[in-house]
């Protein structure tokens, strides 16, 4: 695997080093609350799998997490009731990668409200946790 860096904020999530808000775990994902948000409900979906993105990802990896995109999809969306979902995934720091992890965004899109940039503005982590559990209660 080309430049992967073990040592990234996501691996260390996955290996129980660093907490998270999750909202769902299974033994291929983990999906969080982004800390980061583009807006209310941003979420991140993880392959546990280690590949730096979507470029050195074993298709194998691909094929296990995408179906719990979709399933997380439709859990956001009967939780906070957005408008919209915008799925995004960047591959390297010229296309706005900042972590080194494979990873996919879940951002939900509310008419009239604009999205806030990638990466900035930390949110409330009582807040980030009520709207895990939200969307976790979704699932079942």
């Amino acid at each position: 695997m080309t430049d992967y860096d073990s040592s990234n904020i996501f691996n260390k999530i996955i290996k129980g080093e660093m907490s998270a808000h999750k909202v769902f775990e299974n033994d291929d994902a983990i999906a969080m609350m982004d800390i980061f948000p583009q807006s209310r409900g941003h979420l991140l979906v993880i392959p546990k799998a280690p590949s730096r993105n979507l470029l050195d990802a074993d298709p194998t990896a691909l094929a296990q997490v995408m179906p719990l995109v979709q399933k997380l999809a439709i859990a956001l969306k009967a939780a906070l009731k957005p408008d919209g979902i915008r799925l995004v995934q960047y591959n390297e720091a010229p296309a706005g990668q900042s972590v080194f992890h494979l990873h996919f965004h879940l951002i939900p899109v509310y008419e009239g409200e604009e999205l806030g940039r990638h990466g900035q503005g930390k949110a409330d982590d009582t807040e980030l946790a009520e709207l895990a559990r939200s969307i976790a209660a979704q699932l079942n």
